[in-house]
């Protein structure tokens, strides 16, 4: 019983200790990490820097995401993509899950978007509002419990990170 009680606080102790790592990554490592252009739908856009974003779950792995300029791209494709989305591990949004990979994103009337580099929907969510949200911003990640919300605006979704 000893052996079983003593296996289950290491069991305890270890996913604390693991969930203790899992960070949202300040203005400046996001900056150092985050790409210059993005290249989606066969061009290649400026991201804008200050609204990138970034998070590393507790095995090191990162998530960023960022608004990119979309002026150069057609408006079909302007009024859908707005942003970025590079994740090194698995994710999921309200059921829908994401692999590791490099991806377009956007928010549009009451969805969250997510297409791969040709452009061609991967998946569309319902996004969720924060009215009481005080000072709104273009983009930022934030910690929500167990998961993150991912905010264009007072627009958000809840993702979860592996």
């Amino acid at each position: 019983m000893k052996c079983n009680r003593k296996t289950m606080w290491l069991v305890v102790l270890a996913a604390l200790v693991a969930q203790a790592g899992a960070q949202v990554l300040t203005a400046d490592q996001t900056k150092k990490l985050a790409p210059n252009s993005f290249f989606f739908a066969g061009q290649s856009a400026s991201v804008q820097q200050r609204n990138a974003a970034g998070l590393k779950n507790s095995a090191g792995k990162l998530v960023l995401a960022g608004l990119v300029d979309t002026s150069g791209y057609s408006t079909a494709i302007a009024e859908k993509y707005q942003g970025f989305l590079i994740t090194e591990t698995k994710l999921s949004f309200d059921g829908a899950t994401l692999d590791p990979g490099e991806y377009g994103f956007g928010f549009k009337d009451g969805k969250f978007t997510v297409m791969n580099v040709a452009a061609t929907d991967v998946f569309s969510i319902a996004s969720q509002n924060d009215d009481p949200l005080k000072h709104p911003v273009p983009l930022k990640l934030e910690k929500d419990g167990a998961a993150y919300r991912l905010y264009a605006g007072r627009k958000y979704v809840v993702v979860k990170v592996d």
